[in-house]
């Protein structure tokens, strides 16, 4: 029977890319695992916390708590409840008062502390 050693370091192999160049919009989380940052962002602290709130979307996603398509996002509490439909639309995409946005939000505050 062999050992199994965990390595001393943490390695993130999430796909970053600084291309998006919409105003109003600092992050977005892809189904294909990569996230998208604003290309313009500058400020260490700020793309961090971008890149948490990403992070938690992505990982969502991977747990069947949040996908989406072109016209809805689908959205749960857990994998045994229904999913919610949200109507996509310039107000609905990042509302922080969906269930996935406040999770996001309070998942990256509380790394950023």
């Amino acid at each position: 029977m062999g050992i199994k050693l965990k390595p001393p370091y943490k390695i993130d192999n999430t796909p970053v890319y600084r291309t998006l160049d919409e105003d109003g919009i600092l992050g977005l989380a892809n189904k294909n695992g990569t996230i998208r940052v604003h290309k313009d962002i500058k400020d260490p602290s700020q793309m961090k916390e971008v890149l948490d709130h990403e992070k938690v979307h992505l990982k969502d996603m991977k747990n069947g708590l949040l996908w989406y398509d072109d016209e809805y996002m689908y959205t749960r509490e857990n994998t045994k409840s229904p999913f919610t439909k949200i109507k996509r639309s310039a107000e609905a995409d990042g509302n922080p008062k969906h269930s996935h946005e406040k999770r996001a939000y309070k998942t990256s505050k509380r790394k950023n502390k």
